[in-house]
């Protein structure tokens, strides 16, 4: 809403241009939504929130007659009334707060007869409809959701800036959806049984999932899509100037108009031995032009420059003669840990200022946007845990040194700049850092599953580097996007001037996913993050990193927008050849129409269950579009992007012969769409004012139209179809 004397936006520059390209047929409104949307800048990062923090409390009960509220933090979170079909419902409540965590129980009974609960849930601005418990019975499907959640498995409302988890309990029958056209934080909620249970649970990641450090009401997760390149495992520390500058050559041809935004130089730039801030600013003789020289070419090329930074302290003699600086033994010597050199002592003042945030701040000033912060797994193990002594004895939180060491490079950094830190899930860093790196080095499959509920709930998860040039390029690069991780390529330069970019550039950018369950398809993992208090030394993983190889073989993503709903189903190796709808939250009864994104073939329609096949070899994975089948011609997906349209769809409508819509297109990018033509109907023509469009390949009752030539931006169409009588 804007007050009295607002100016409202005004379009940036170029922007303009973009909504110009508007033809005249399509409708004003989107034009103006597009306008909209283009000018406030969405996808900004925001600003981190402050708020009452949410008590670690049970809600009240209110109960007149059939009516029913449910009050907290001082606001009415449920509103709903009671039947039965005979007696009237009896009540039952219980709280349990044991181990510190809070689990409110509100139960209704009516003998042998059945209770109906129907009414609304109110959540904060950023709640989602989740999947609150695993089921006994349930197949193991990675889900996660681009937009509204209307799947029909979803149980329980999860309210992010208060932390809670609003459920109802198994065997009822149960369904909880967003409130079409509504206030985005209010949900609709039914259920029914012989007894029909609500289960409340505050603090829900904070003291149910052991976060302690989590308190969502003062900051946000990174909310625009992090996909870029990185250089360790395409060159290691033989990094070269000459190598990075081919790279964002590469980078910005062939992957930028698909998404692709860093370059992130990595281990190799650096001067010897590492520690003092002198070695990091001032780059060896492999990079003649300097640091600022790095940043300047890969900012030149419309990229953002990021850096590797590692904390540990290499340099003995400087060590050896500043012992103050370092967390020391009991003889007075600086302590030493694997992987980690002397441990910096992140309580000392003096550490800070001369050896840490010179390097940061510095680098900020330069321009430097990414910044990956290495060994911080051993700055806590072989650091800080193996070397309890030196803070115990003084009376010193070791955790609160390891977390202030880490907000102050964040400080100076600011929350405009990505932080991701390097390796190991990171709970105690939690709120401070961006994302964090799951497993060990190289590409990790199993926090997809083991940590999915974290994903852009507590930070954004980093599977590690993808080398689309490996025979599972397409695999990595697909679950990655799918459930919205960081996409981080590592391969030589010359591999995105092949077909195999493919792989990369439909992909990229990645959406703001959030996961369908609160819970880890795979708690092995996640389940464990509390014994990162007593690990010391040692390099190997840990029993709570993620595991690297591939486990789950389903991964769901629903998208939803507001002319359309739809499901990607990805199987890999291992995934059953049938999978039924009510396992995906689908709606039972209806038909879907199916195609293989990668193999671009139309699968047929089918009803209850699909029906996959083998999985092609040269991709790995198997990915299908499912939308509810339309009686005239619809779409069945874009070449665009693997969410089947998630990121390239801005509006898609049918009226009276002719399906219409506006995309979002990328500069060279020959775009196509993929429509039906039902029994009786035939394209005839298409429209696609600012590109080269034509009707294609018909096959199996579909036909493909693409359009080239096209500038970056929205281009509208419109498919005219015939229908013979």
């Amino acid at each position: 809403m804007r007050g009295a004397g607002t100016r409202a936006p005004q379009p940036a520059a170029g922007q303009d241009q973009i909504i110009r390209k508007l033809p005249a047929w399509f409708p004003a409104w989107f034009a103006a939504l597009a306008l909209c949307l283009c000018a406030n800048g969405v996808g900004a990062q925001p600003t981190p929130r402050s708020r009452t923090p949410p008590p670690n409390a049970p809600a009240t009960v209110l109960v007149r007659g059939t009516d029913v509220d449910l009050r907290y933090h001082g606001v009415t979170i449920l509103r709903a009334q009671l039947s039965s079909t005979g007696a009237a419902p009896r009540l039952r409540t219980l709280v349990d707060s044991s181990g510190g965590s809070i689990t409110q129980v509100v139960s209704w009974t009516a003998g042998d007869d059945r209770v109906t609960l129907r009414g609304t849930i109110h959540g904060t601005s950023d709640a989602i409809a989740v999947d609150a418990d695993p089921r006994e019975d349930g197949v193991p499907i990675v889900r996660h959701s681009v937009g509204p959640s209307y799947n029909r498995l979803n149980r329980g409302v999860y309210a992010r800036s208060g932390d809670w988890l609003l459920s109802l309990d198994f065997p009822s029958t149960a369904q909880v959806i967003p409130v079409v056209g509504g206030d985005s934080s209010v949900f609709s909620v039914e259920a029914a049984g012989g007894e029909v249970t609500l289960r409340f649970r505050p603090r829900f990641y904070q003291k149910h999932r052991n976060l302690a450090y989590y308190e969502p009401w003062t900051y946000a997760p990174w909310n625009r899509s992090v996909a870029g390149w990185t250089s360790w495992f395409a060159y290691r520390d033989r990094i070269t100037e000459a190598d990075v500058h081919a790279a964002v050559d590469a980078i910005a041809e062939r992957l930028a108009p698909f998404g692709y935004e860093y370059v992130q130089i990595d281990d190799g730039f650096q001067r010897l031995p590492i520690g003092v801030p002198e070695n990091w600013l001032n780059a060896n003789e492999k990079f003649p032009g300097g640091l600022k020289g790095m940043h300047d070419y890969i900012a030149s090329h419309g990229l953002q420059p990021g850096l590797w930074t590692n904390t540990a302290f290499a340099d003995s003699a400087w060590a050896a003669a500043h012992p103050a600086y370092f967390v020391r033994t009991t003889d007075g010597k600086p302590a030493r840990g694997n992987w980690i050199g002397f441990v910096m002592d992140g309580s000392s003042p003096a550490t800070m200022r001369d050896l840490v945030l010179p390097v940061y701040r510095q680098l900020k000033t330069q321009g430097w946007t990414y910044f990956k912060v290495d060994a911080l797994r051993h700055l806590r193990y072989e650091g800080y845990n193996s070397h309890a002594g030196f803070y115990s004895t003084r009376g010193i939180d070791r955790v609160g040194v390891y977390r202030s060491f880490v907000q102050q490079i964040r400080d100076v950094i600011g929350r405009n700049s990505f932080l991701l830190a390097s390796w190991g899930p990171r709970p105690e860093l939690t709120g401070i850092i961006d994302a964090t790196r799951l497993g060990d080095d190289g590409f990790g499959y199993g926090g997809f599953a083991q940590f999915n509920s974290f994903n852009n709930v507590v930070w954004r998860n980093d599977p590690d580097h993808i080398d689309i040039s490996r025979p599972d390029g397409y695999r990595s690069a697909t679950l990655t996007s799918l459930t919205g991780s960081l996409l981080m390529l590592t391969d030589r330069p010359e591999v995105y001037r092949t077909d195999r970019a493919e792989a990369a550039r439909r992909t990229a950018p990645v959406l703001l996913t959030m996961p369908g369950q609160v819970y880890d398809v795979d708690p092995s993992r996640s389940s464990r993050l509390f014994m990162v208090e007593h690990e010391v030394s040692g390099s190997g993983p840990r029993p709570f990193e993620a595991d690297q190889r591939l486990q789950q073989s389903l991964y769901q993503l629903d998208v939803a927008r507001p002319f359309e709903r739809w499901t990607v189903l990805a199987r890999t190796a291992g995934a059953p050849d049938t999978v039924r709808f009510a396992d995906l939250g689908l709606a039972p009864g209806r038909d879907y129409v199916a195609f293989d994104f990668w193999g671009k073939r139309f699968l047929g329609a089918f009803r209850d269950t699909f029906i996959g096949g083998p999985i092609d070899t040269t991709y790995l994975v198997q990915v299908v579009c499912l939308r509810e089948r339309q009686s005239h011609p619809q779409l069945l997906a874009s070449n665009r992007h693997v969410s089947c349209g998630g990121v390239d769809l801005e509006q898609v409508s049918w009226s009276g012969g002719t399906l219409a819509g506006v995309s979002q297109v990328a500069t060279g990018d020959a775009y196509e769409l993929y429509l039906t033509e039902p029994d009786g109907w035939t394209a005839e023509s298409v429209d696609a004012p600012g590109a080269q469009a034509e009707l294609g390949e018909r096959r199996d009752g579909t036909v493909r139209v693409t359009m080239r030539g096209a500038q970056a931006g929205l281009l509208a169409w419109r498919v005219r179809f015939s229908r013979s009588r």
